[in-house]
């Protein structure tokens, strides 16, 4: 075998063990094994490996395309493994693709220019930034919480859009969005143990998932507030993002129709938010979508 292809095997082999050996010493070591993922994993490890890449690429005649596709090809390797032995779900992995392979390249730009000039104290410098921030970072407290809220026009009398907020059939329409056509839980049904405050209520999702709630404020016809106070833990994002609570406002327009607003409360354990939670406030919004077109469709069909 070549030593030029020798070299092409180590970059695919040593940058994977380095990054699935990092991350699983994080996760269980660091994070107690929750579904936590700090910003340091999608950042500075992609960037060692890139790094490490350079190295083993420095003597090769590369062009960039193919830089780019080795890096590529590293990333489709990183995700088989984290699938497998991180057991991260297929809709993670597809959403974190994009900043791994970004910072990559980064990290493949960085060491070119370390190992092209050969200095010792530069490369070391890096290397030690590199590793002080990572540690800082995997230390660090992380909390995230948001809200997101929409709403919806229902041409229906209040009494019959409250009672399909409080409990609702099974949601018969296709799914639209293209994450819960992937795989993604959506919700398809609500179930309420009573009418009053502290009353127990189950979201119903796909696949089975139940989501265990309890109504902390009930105002018939204008306020619904619950807590979630239990969730699925799966890989496909549900171990990365906590439901905290739920609401829906009536509003009456005083035109026959009524203003149907929906706030969802959560927190994010998966960083950095710049990014994540642009996913995430849109899985949210689909899911308050699918639940209120739901009941729009009901309320406005019964009346």
């Amino acid at each position: 075998m070549s030593t030029d292809r020798q070299q092409k095997i180590k970059s695919f082999i040593i940058p994977n063990v380095f990054s699935i050996a990092t991350m699983a010493i994080t996760r269980y070591f660091i994070n107690d094994g929750a579904g936590q993922l700090i910003a340091s994993e999608f950042i500075i490890i992609p960037m060692v490996m890139g790094i490490i890449c350079a190295w083993f690429w420095k003597d090769l005649e590369l062009v960039w395309a193919q830089r780019i596709l080795y890096s590529s090809l590293n990333l489709f390797i990183t995700i088989g493994l984290s699938y497998l032995f991180l057991k991260e779900g297929v809709i993670c992995l597809v959403i974190v693709s994009p900043v791994i392979l970004i910072f990559v390249l980064i990290g493949v730009s960085i060491g070119r220019i370390m190992f092209r000039k050969i200095n010792n104290t530069l490369n070391v410098s890096i290397i030690s930034i590199l590793l002080f921030v990572f540690i800082m970072d995997a230390i660090s407290k992380h909390t995230y919480e948001n809200e997101v809220s929409d709403t919806i026009i229902i041409n229906a009398p209040p009494g019959k859009i409250w009672k399909n907020v409080v409990a609702f059939e099974k949601i018969k329409q296709e799914n639209q969005f293209w994450l819960f056509k992937m795989g993604l839980p959506s919700p398809i049904q609500t179930t309420v143990d009573g009418y009053y405050n502290g009353a127990g209520r189950k979201c119903i999702f796909s696949n089975g998932y139940v989501f265990g709630e309890r109504i902390s404020t009930y105002e018939p016809g204008k306020n619904l507030v619950f807590d979630i106070i239990d969730q699925p833990r799966d890989p496909e994002i549900m171990n990365h993002l906590d439901l905290l609570r739920g609401q829906f406002l009536l509003k009456d327009n005083g035109n026959g129709t009524i203003t149907l607003t929906g706030n969802s409360w959560y927190k994010l354990y998966v960083f950095p938010t710049w990014y994540y939670d642009i996913w995430a406030q849109s899985i949210v919004r689909n899911v308050h979508i699918r639940v209120m077109d739901h009941i729009k469709e009901i309320s406005e069909h019964d009346k």
